[in-house]
């Protein structure tokens, strides 16, 4: 980590968060109370977040984010840019790089473990130019991405994914792509096409049961099932990543991964459609430096 001339944080806060202003309220405080001098953003737009924070960074300590998976993507080309520490106060519906970093969910504790200043480094996604830290994927996950307003996740939190998820797969058919990597190009059909690059997405979802987010590889699956029911039967596996055991299931590690569809289908990285197939998936390896307790697991 480069030296610095203060002890300034540059606070991105999503007011859009159901959380937000609790956060920065605790959060804020305890980080205050630590020594440090909080200079605050709640941007209107995403779009914002990166230009604000380039322009503050010169003598900023850390980038510290009081929001959920949405914001932390939003910073994520500006936090590579700078090569700033980042801080993360979870305070979204899902908090998955939370949970992949094995950060405390409360917002004092998550404060506390900024405040003691021990470091990780972390890999980075990258789909079309655009960075990602959890997943990013096509078919359904994008489905749900474009009907889940910001509104329904502010009144409703998690029951709202519960809502929204099953309005999706009410209508969810399969579709046709085709996936290209180091071993050769396959054509599916399938519902979904998901690559980690933590371990954890939708709410507690894992890509992977081996996944790590500094362990070099991208995780890729495809959920190749022909009706929506039989989700239901997959479910339980999903929860801890071992749904690459079913064989409707495509399960594929590497380090880049190319996925065509006939027709342009959205992308959604960490809950957020940024770009549209075809789509480039590659990583960046130790590309951001996080804050993490000191019993996270290496």
């Amino acid at each position: 980590m480069k030296p610095v001339s203060s002890r300034r944080l540059l606070v991105v806060v999503n007011p859009g968060s159901r959380s937000g202003a609790q956060a920065i309220g605790l959060a804020g405080a305890r980080l205050s109370s630590a020594g440090f001098d909080l200079v605050l953003s709640a941007p209107c737009s995403r779009h914002e977040v990166g230009p604000w924070i380039e322009a503050h960074a010169e003598g900023a300590q850390a980038i510290v984010v009081a929001g959920g998976d949405g914001s932390l993507n939003a910073v994520a080309e500006a936090v590579v840019k700078t090569k700033l520490p980042l801080g993360i106060i979870p305070a979204g519906t899902a908090n998955d790089l939370a949970r992949s970093l094995g950060l405390p969910l409360d917002m004092e504790e998550a404060a506390d473990v900024i405040a003691a200043g021990h470091c990780k480094q972390i890999d980075v996604g990258d789909v079309n130019g655009h960075k990602f830290f959890n997943v990013a994927s096509v078919g359904l996950s994008a489905d749900l991405a474009r009907e889940l307003s910001g509104e329904i996740k502010r009144k409703f939190g998690r029951i709202g994914y519960a809502l929204t998820a099953a309005k999706v797969l009410g209508r969810a058919r399969p579709f046709r792509a085709s996936i290209v990597s180091e071993d050769g190009t396959v054509r599916v059909r399938t519902m979904q096409i998901a690559v980690g690059n933590g371990r954890y997405y939708g709410g507690g979802m894992a890509v992977e049961q081996n996944a790590e987010i500094d362990d070099g590889q991208l995780d890729l699956y495809s959920l190749e099932v022909g009706r929506v029911w039989k989700l239901l039967a997959l479910a339980y596996d999903f929860r801890r990543g071992r749904h690459g055991l079913w064989q409707e299931v495509r399960a594929a590690t590497g380090t880049s991964f190319e996925v065509r569809t006939r027709k342009p289908r959205p992308v959604n990285a960490d809950g957020e459609l940024v770009t549209f197939t075809p789509a480039q998936f590659s990583q960046l390896r130790k590309a951001v430096t996080v804050f993490v307790p000191q019993t996270a697991p290496e």
